[in-house]
């Protein structure tokens, strides 16, 4: 497919480093490309895809992948790094997409404020999605990016056409993995290693004083609590209310001792951001 001076070839799939769509440019002049991006996950995190339309000149690419089990933050990304890694020489382009998270992560300097500190947020939280940051950070080395937000479902074509194709996983069996997704999820061991340093006995509510003088040696990044009652989990897997990663269920080891006269048998954990979710069925009482 000619896209002016550029030459494309099609395919798909993301993970491939040897069948990704190929750009080239005879000029010495970086060409003007526009790129739309769109990306989604129905439920979040869940079955997701994403969808990108390439235009140069007169002429235009159409790409699209579709993923097992995501999230729409995810896709917003990965489908930026799929346009930009198809244009195989330097350009000058100019990316739409309706993610703020995307546009503002990249156009206000977040991200590499992220990579400076060692992909933290601050003193405590790690950066969600670090392993596509960093993919799309190489790719706006190589080329001339200014990344400009649109308002979804505006009626802007190229962007209605972009969630439209975006959307195609629904419905859809044998979807890829998200293997980036699927490694955050596996970070479990993080909760162990805390609690066999801080001899826990039970987890703590966050907002009870008295509660955290009897348990001192509980580091305090983890000491949260369900803000309201819209952050309150029923169930394993369920997403974190703060990174969308799937909380997984715990074990109280012991029941506390001291002058409570109740204790928590479960509790759910996000392994990712650590956020502690207290659950109201897993509360017991002493006889």
């Amino acid at each position: 497919m000619q896209l002016g001076d550029i030459t494309m070839t099609s395919n798909n799939h993301p993970e491939s480093k040897n069948s990704e769509p190929k750009v080239s440019t005879s000029n010495s002049i970086p060409p003007d490309v526009t790129i739309y991006t769109d990306g989604a996950a129905e439920p979040n995190p869940g079955p997701g895809g994403y969808g990108v339309v390439l235009l140069h000149g007169n002429h235009r690419k159409e790409m699209s992948g579709m993923f097992r089990l995501t999230t729409n933050n995810r896709m917003e990304i990965l489908a930026a790094i799929v346009g930009l890694e198809a244009l195989k020489e330097p350009c000058n382009v100019t990316l739409y997409s309706d993610s703020k998270y995307l546009v503002d992560a990249m156009s206000l300097g977040w991200v590499k404020q992220w990579k400076a500190k060692r992909w933290r947020r601050g003193k405590k939280a790690k950066v969600i999605n670090k392993d596509l940051w960093e993919r799309l950070l190489s790719l706006c080395d190589k080329h001339q990016v200014e990344f400009k937000w649109v308002k979804g479902h505006a009626g802007i074509p190229e962007n209605e056409r972009c969630d439209r194709i975006s959307m195609q996983f629904l419905g859809k069996q044998n979807l890829l993995e998200d293997k980036g997704y699927a490694a955050s999820v596996k970070e479990q061991t993080f909760w162990q290693d805390i609690e066999s340093e801080a001899n826990l006995s039970a987890p703590v509510l966050g907002n009870n004083r008295d509660s955290l003088k009897r348990a001192p040696t509980l580091p305090s990044k983890i000491v949260k609590k369900a803000k309201s009652e819209k952050e309150k989990m029923t169930h394993e897997g369920q997403p974190c209310r703060k990174c969308s990663i799937p909380v997984i269920k715990r074990i109280t080891r012991q029941k506390p001792k001291g002058n409570r006269n109740y204790y928590f048998e479960y509790y759910f954990y996000c392994p990712n951001c650590r956020t502690m979710y207290m659950v109201e069925d897993a509360k017991r009482h002493f006889k």
